[in-house]
């Protein structure tokens, strides 16, 4: 049997919507996934039974992007092979595990694994699933969370099965996180951020 709640408080803040199932088996997650690849907009968490779908907000598109062309200017102007692969959906059977991150990169081409290194995740509202416990078990080295009540990006990386937090990102060494942390100002013209963000690397 699979069991529904959905989360009403967060369907008052900012059109951010969450909805979890339980016992939901691994093949009806991919069934629901595949069959629904069109909406971009829903997102799924899928962890050992327990299945979130997520509508994620403007505040939430409008930071991950910004985040996601302030990265991409920072690979063009060092010229660095990272990869973007957006929100494309990584699941792994063997460990009950699949989602979208809001952004994700490579260096290089993605290898066997078919895992990123960094995904970045946008958090306006708490989550229903441990999304940690998924990149974990997915095998992702770096999560990058940004939350609007701190603005500042958060480097989580993979030791064993769980996060640590980092200073700085170890698969992005010369990326300061703190001075692009200082450009993600949801809210303000994102193509304008990028160019400010652009001048002060080429600056130095």
């Amino acid at each position: 049997m699979v069991a529904v709640t959905t989360d009403k408080a967060e369907m008052k803040k900012d059109a951010e919507q969450r909805f979890v199932l339980y016992g939901v088996p691994w093949w009806t997650y991919v069934a629901l996934r595949d069959a629904l690849d069109d909406h971009a907009g829903l997102k799924m968490t899928y962890l050992r039974g327990t299945l979130e779908l997520m509508s994620p907000s403007t505040l939430h598109e409008d930071a991950k992007k910004i985040i996601a062309r302030l990265i991409e200017v920072w690979a063009m102007e060092r010229d660095v092979d990272l990869r973007g692969f957006g929100g494309a959906t990584f699941r792994r059977e063997a460990k009950e595990r699949g989602l979208e991150p809001d952004e994700c990169y490579k260096l290089g081409k993605l290898d066997d694994d078919n895992v990123p290194d960094i995904a970045i995740e946008v958090i306006v509202s708490a989550g229903l699933v441990d999304k940690m416990a998924v990149y974990a078990g997915l095998g992702v080295l770096e999560v990058w969370e940004w939350r609007p009540s701190t603005g500042a990006l958060v480097v989580h990386r993979l030791v064993g099965e769980t996060y640590e937090r980092r200073e700085r990102s170890e698969v992005l060494p010369d990326l300061d996180v703190a001075q692009l942390s200082g450009f993600v100002r949801p809210g303000e013209n994102q193509t304008q951020l990028a160019k400010a963000y652009q001048a002060v690397l080429r600056a130095r």
